[in-house]
């Protein structure tokens, strides 16, 4: 037997719960883990509350991210005893996932745990820190330098944003942070923001197609108008690197940025993302960010504590990341 969160739909919604389930009823797949940490992305929020259509079929164990040791493998690369995380392949959406103390998986789904981290630090970088990175990443191949100038991030008091602040600034880059909680600038500093701006000046619908020419990169998590004004003054040939959609899934801009400043807008998908990739997006944070600014954005709660906390970290009151220790 092991526990889970367990959601379930009924005439009255989602309902989540922790259960006791019995291990033969784990789903197909080659490789066995016993998971020791796992977290509260946006994207379990929306699943375990019911409030968008993440979950595809039902029962669902949620929980997009995982962190364990192998205990079973009939798949060539893993053997009991590694240890391994996973993140996206739609774990916690059509298949069980990481809220749970046993998870069975497809091992071209897994990567190796990296020596630098420990298990609870790598769930503390989880989705988001992989996902920051992989915008990081796609900033960088699109040509840009921290001599061209300011690099924004939204929705920066978040998992996705607090550590691509983290990121860019241990690389050398101005960061400018956008949040709503006004309240956590000295916190969004200390994890090397050059400034800190708030969300309103971003969130309205933009007046004209084009704004002054600002930013010479972006990271957005928060998609709808406040990506709209990111385009509209981003410097001539920037790009912006597009991850989430806390605002909306819209966008209410024109073609003005890209036909007239060059401007690029790269989606990012940490979901589906390629094996070579990923090992590229985990080796590279295990080089580059700072384990002292990981631990100051890292809150750690118990399984049971995860479901109260849906709805706030929809409401983004939540700050960076949310561990969860599966086993306590």
């Amino acid at each position: 037997m092991y526990r889970a969160i367990v959601l379930d739909k009924t005439d009255a919604g989602v309902q989540a719960r922790v259960q006791e389930l019995d291990e033969e009823g784990l789903p197909p797949g080659d490789v066995t883990v016993r998971v020791e940490y796992s977290t509260l992305n946006y994207k379990d929020g929306l699943a375990i509350t019911g409030r968008a259509p993440v979950v595809r079929r039902y029962p669902m164990v949620p929980g997009v991210d995982l962190a364990g040791t192998v205990e079973a493998s009939e798949h060539p690369r893993w053997r009991p005893g590694d240890r391994v995380i996973l993140n996206g392949w739609g774990v916690g959406e059509d298949h069980p996932g990481g809220l749970a103390q046993k998870a069975r998986l497809r091992g071209d789904w897994l990567v190796p745990l990296p020596e630098a981290f420990t298990p609870r630090q790598a769930m503390a970088i989880g989705t988001a820190g992989y996902t920051a990175m992989l915008c990081v990443m796609a900033l960088e191949e699109k040509g840009l330098d921290p001599a061209q100038g300011e690099v924004l991030v939204t929705g920066a008091s978040g998992g996705v944003g607090s550590l691509a602040v983290a990121l860019l600034a241990g690389q050398g880059y101005t960061v400018v942070a956008s949040t709503g909680r006004m309240a956590e600038a000295d916190h969004l500093k200390a994890l090397g923001a050059a400034e800190v701006m708030d969300r309103a000046a971003l969130a309205a619908p933009p007046v004209k197609p084009l704004g002054k020419a600002r930013w010479a990169g972006a990271v957005d998590t928060v998609g709808s108008h406040t990506l709209a004004h990111v385009l509209a003054t981003t410097r001539y040939g920037g790009s912006v690197a597009a991850c989430g959609l806390a605002q909306g899934m819209d966008l209410p801009t024109t073609v003005a940025p890209f036909i007239l400043r060059g401007v690029s807008l790269l989606g990012v998908d940490s979901v589906q993302a390629p094996l070579e990739r990923r090992e590229t997006a985990w080796r590279r944070l295990a080089q580059e960010l700072d384990p002292d600014k990981l631990e100051a954005v890292t809150t750690e709660v118990a399984l049971a504590q995860v479901i109260p906390l849906a709805e706030r970290i929809l409401a983004g009151q939540v700050r960076g990341r949310t561990v969860v220790d599966v086993n306590r």
